[in-house]
């Protein structure tokens, strides 16, 4: 019996037929298209952050500033950091390579997507690396330079609410009144006379 059914897988094998053909191929999966982001020239080229991104890398810049900062707090037992130690890290937040961030676009609308922000859309293409890594870095530096290490590791030691709120939400912050995240704030009237 064996020599024949080696006979027969061999001769099958050889022919081209086999279980496929005699039973059927596997279901084919359903075929997917997921488009990549179409980014507008001041997306792809600019140096700057585009506007419309701008709240969102807020929320990244602010994310990475606190889990560096609280990475370092526990290396030192929880305790607050010397002022040297606290500027060394915010200058290493900055400077990292921001690699893992990037754009996606999600329900028509491109967002910026990464490590701490929301709404990452798991069958999506999102676009690495380019441009967004050092728009980033220079938006980061911006908000140390602006701020101040001090203003900002006080805000840190707060918390993390604290944090986003003195970076991204204040007056001038990204993420405030119209800007890219909210509806903007009604015009006031002005009397004409």
């Amino acid at each position: 019996m064996r020599p024949v059914l080696a006979a027969w897988l061999a001769l099958s094998l050889l022919a081209g037929t086999g279980a496929e053909e005699m039973c059927g191929g596997p279901p084919a999966a359903p075929a997917h298209s997921i488009p990549a982001p179409q980014l507008s020239p001041e997306e792809r080229l600019s140096p700057h952050m585009p506007e419309s991104l701008r709240c969102d890398a807020c929320h990244a810049i602010a994310f990475q500033i606190e889990e560096q900062l609280r990475r370092a707090e526990g290396k030192v037992g929880r305790k607050a950091l010397s002022e040297p130690d606290y500027v060394e890290v915010l200058e290493r937040s900055c400077s990292q390579g921001w690699e893992s961030y990037g754009v996606q676009e999600l329900d028509g609308e491109k967002r910026l997507a990464g490590p701490g922000l929301p709404r990452q859309e798991p069958m999506s293409v999102m676009v690495l690396g380019g441009p967004w890594p050092g728009r980033l870095s220079k938006m980061c530096h911006g908000y140390v330079g602006e701020r101040g290490e001090e203003q900002i590791y006080e805000a840190h030691r707060r918390g993390p609410a604290a944090l986003r709120e003195l970076l991204c939400h204040g007056e001038k912050g990204a993420c405030a009144g119209g800007k890219a995240g909210g509806p903007a704030p009604p015009k006031a009237m002005q009397n004409e006379l």
